[in-house]
This record gives C-alpha cells, structure tokens and sequence, in this order.
C-alpha cells in the first residue's frame, strides 16, 4: 500500500492518514485487512461512529483509506462503493473585526512571525503555503503571489494588496531573505506551520507585566480554509498592516517604493 501511495504522489501526510485508519481496522478485527469484507468495513465505520464518536471528515478519511486499500492495493472483488461517505456539515468560519485584527497583531513582536501571519490572513493562503514561499514568489509588478504545490499539489497565484507588499517590504530589508522568505535556522530550512499559531514572542501586558497568548485574546479562525474569505479578510488587515511599518521603527523612503530590483 505504501509503494502504490508514492507511486500515486499522495502527499506524506496523505500516506500517514491513510496508514493510521488501516493499522486501526487490522487492531480491530486482529486480522489482516485482506481477509475482510464489505459488511466488515461497514461494521467498523459504526464503530468509529458510535464509540469513537469520528467527526464526518474523519469518518470520510477512513473511507478514503478503505477506498485505496482495497480498490488500488488489494483490488477487492467487492464493490466498495457500498462504503458511504458522512455529511460534512457546513460551518461559516470565524470573521475577526478590525479591532480584533489589530489587536491580535499588536501582541506579536516578532516581525518574521506578524509578517507571515499578515500573508495568511491579508492572501487567503494556508498555513503551510505561506512557511513554503520564497522570495521569488513575490510579483510586486503584478500584484501577486505564486503558490507552489498548495492543497492538491496544485500551482495558483494569490492576490497581493499594496499595503501586505509593504509589510512583506518592511520584512526584507530587516532580514534580507535569499532563498525561503521566512527562514529558520541553519541548512535552509523555512519555519514550520506548527510555528506560526503562537507567533511568539509577545509583549508583556502594560499594567499586569504578564505574557498572555496572543491567542487567547480573540478567536481566531483557520485563516486559509475558504478560498471566498480572502478579500473580506484582505480587507481586515489593511488597518493592522497600516501601522507596521510605524511600530517596527521605519520610516518611507524611496526604497519601499519597490521591493527590490529583481526581487
């Protein structure tokens, strides 16, 4: 199953789902998945559903797994289209206010964390999108962002606002990225998804002098989760990216008038 995931190009997350719903069905029934049927899977989806009350997308990525094995691997003599696929309910996905925008960048010292959040709520772009970008993804004549391999593998091109290409400006010239645009650490590694929800360091509270998460001070929502939440959020951040360059100490010059020649 493995071989014929990579020779599929699953994405290595893609082939640890999968191999974690399989390695749960065999823990199951204590036997190897090929000696099981149809009524057997279907038994174990109730299971996932009743005793470990599985979420619809979590159910759904079982039945994918399923799917693979035994369509693709095993080629099962039976049908398992008969393996049905839960509804996703339909959630609308948590909006900040501009207050709550501003405030919850304000708390960020970090330029390198604020910078790479701004891009994830200002572009619409993933988690994982935004850790992945370089310096030459930046189309400041056009106005946009080149996404490499986002969800799906798939190449597409984001929308970037005057004000987000100033803030990713401001960025440049205090670190001078060459390669990843928001590296970490030796060997030319990028910073990781994990790395971006804390945005860390924070500032201490004026009058308590305690730490608090940025997180906690509003909810926030998975800012690239809908493709159709870019220009409202784009719109949020205008105010928050207005005052970065102000708070990080710089001032205009002539050379935030482009991003760099070549850049």
């Amino acid at each position: 199953m493995t071989e014929d995931m990579q020779l599929r190009h699953l994405t290595p997350e893609t082939q640890r789902t999968y191999l974690h719903h399989i390695t749960g069905l065999a823990q199951f029934f204590q036997i190897g998945p090929e000696h099981l049927n149809l009524e057997d899977l279907r038994q174990y989806q109730v299971y996932l559903a009743n005793d470990c009350l599985y979420s619809a997308a979590s159910l759904n990525q079982f039945v994918s797994a399923a799917k693979f094995l035994y369509d693709v691997t095993l080629e099962a003599p039976f049908d398992t289209a008969g393996l049905l696929r839960a509804k996703v309910p339909h959630r609308v996905p948590t909006v900040l206010s501009q207050q709550e925008v501003v405030l919850f960048f304000g708390h960020l010292e970090s330029l390198r964390y604020r910078a790479a959040l701004m891009v994830a709520y200002g572009a619409g772009l993933r988690v994982s999108e935004v850790v992945s970008l370089k310096v030459s993804d930046i189309d400041s004549s056009r106005m946009l962002l080149r996404v490499e391999q986002g969800k799906g593998q798939r190449d597409r091109y984001a929308k970037l606002s005057p004000r987000l290409l100033e803030v990713l400006r401001t960025w440049w010239r205090a670190a001078r990225p060459t390669g990843w645009l928001f590296p970490s650490g030796p060997a030319g590694r990028h910073l990781t998804p994990a790395s971006l929800p804390q945005g860390r360091p924070l500032r201490r509270h004026p009058q308590t002098h305690h730490r608090p998460h940025a997180a906690s001070l509003c909810p926030i929502p998975d800012y690239a989760s809908s493709a159709n939440m870019t220009t409202r959020l784009g719109t949020q951040i205008a105010v928050s990216i207005a005052v970065v360059p102000a708070e990080m100490g710089h001032s205009p010059d002539s050379e935030s008038e482009r991003f760099e020649e070549g850049q």
